[in-house]
């Protein structure tokens, strides 16, 4: 079910190391040790698990599903790749700090991650141990981008900052990794013009929402709780097919709503590719999420969602998003296991197939920026 040639690869604004050459060896689930965020405890202040996304990669090992050398290596988003969607002076927020004596105060940083006491801890510190983690997720979603085009399907183990939007970050998301993704992909591959979110993180994906407002290029569809965060009304004029729901809904409702609005999404507007925000704070007892489905639904809304996609032949990119309880990690793991039993994704012979994944590194350096 592999996607069979490499789309032509337009002209680009800047050089990137994002695009690079992947080996036909590989399969197209990106990762790097580098995401997940250890620091002194500080990371356990929030409820999100700041290490599940090695948790998955290690029971996919555990399975035999995967190898360290046959999965792709994620790549740090460097600045230039980071101003295709965010302005200068969102990036600069992040770096700078207020000073008080002799000491740099990191509040900015401390907001987004919701994680107060990295106000008070020297900005070069909180880069390295918490923003740089979050820039290489945000790497391999682009990377992961290019991959479900030339491979008909893609899975960054990381990623889906869906709060953040060019100019303001929050919800623990720093970068607009999902706009970046689709951005790139219109800059630089020929033939894509269309894309379609598919957002179903317990949470309004407010962020790429406010980035893709008046870009009809975009087709997002976003089933939430319409209690809970961000409860963003000027965001969801950009939602095409919008499914809010209530506290403590259960499978069958759910599950329902989800297969009926993906097949109208994908039936109104065939895209070029899906972006699927697999969050899996909807889990039954999460602190944030306020919904009650299941391990075995949220197993079941994955294949639903690939198999509407993939049924169409239209490439996918899955990211994992939010998600607040340890046991996470496992269902990430037994919904990517079962998508492979069923088909829908090849860990065993698709990346024999498939041809190599390559954007030439050296482009022409003018930047498309915002201000």
């Amino acid at each position: 079910m592999s996607q069979k040639g490499s789309r032509q690869e337009k002209t680009s604004s800047h050089s990137t190391e994002l695009y690079t050459e992947v080996p036909s060896t590989c399969l197209p689930i990106v990762y790097s040790p580098d995401y997940n965020i250890t620091f002194m405890g500080f990371e356990k202040l929030h409820p999100f698990d700041a290490g599940k996304w090695g948790k998955v990669i290690r029971f996919l090992k555990e399975e035999q599903l995967i190898t360290d050398g046959n999965i792709v290596a994620a790549r740090e988003a460097a600045e230039e790749d980071l101003l295709v969607v965010h302005t200068r002076r969102y990036l600069n927020k992040l770096k700078n700090h207020i000073l008080e004596g002799s000491r740099e105060w990191s509040i900015v940083v401390a907001t987004i991650t919701e994680i107060p006491p990295l106000l008070f801890l020297p900005n070069f510190l909180v880069q390295r141990k918490v923003l740089r983690p979050l820039r290489t997720q945000t790497g391999g979603t682009i990377m992961a981008g290019k991959l479900a085009i030339d491979r008909g399907w893609a899975i960054n183990v990381g990623g889906g900052f869906h709060h953040c939007s060019s100019d303001k970050g929050g919800g623990f998301c720093a970068y607009a990794d999902i706009t970046l993704a689709i951005k790139f992909l219109f800059e630089r591959v020929e033939g894509v013009s269309k894309a379609t979110i598919i957002d179903l993180d317990a949470h309004q994906g407010n962020g790429h929402e406010r980035d893709f407002l008046d870009d009809n290029r975009v087709y997002i569809m976003d089933a939430y709780n319409r209690y809970i965060y961000p409860g963003d009304g000027y965001a969801k004029r950009a939602i095409k097919r919008k499914v809010e729901l209530d506290w403590g809904t259960e499978d069958p409702e759910y599950l329902q709503k989800v297969e009926l609005h993906v097949e109208g999404a994908l039936n109104e507007m065939r895209p070029d590719i899906v972006v699927y925000n697999a969050g899996t704070d909807i889990l039954d007892g999460d602190p944030l999420g306020g919904l009650a489905i299941s391990p075995q639904g949220i197993i079941k809304r994955d294949e639903i969602i690939f198999k509407a996609a993939r049924g169409r032949q239209i490439p996918i990119l899955m990211v994992t998003s939010g998600g607040y309880q340890k046991r996470t990690a496992r269902i990430i793991a037994d919904s990517i296991i079962n998508l492979n039993n069923q088909g829908l994704v090849d860990c065993d012979c698709a990346a024999r197939e498939a041809g190599p994944s390559h954007v030439p590194l050296m482009m022409s350096q003018s930047v498309s920026a915002g201000t």
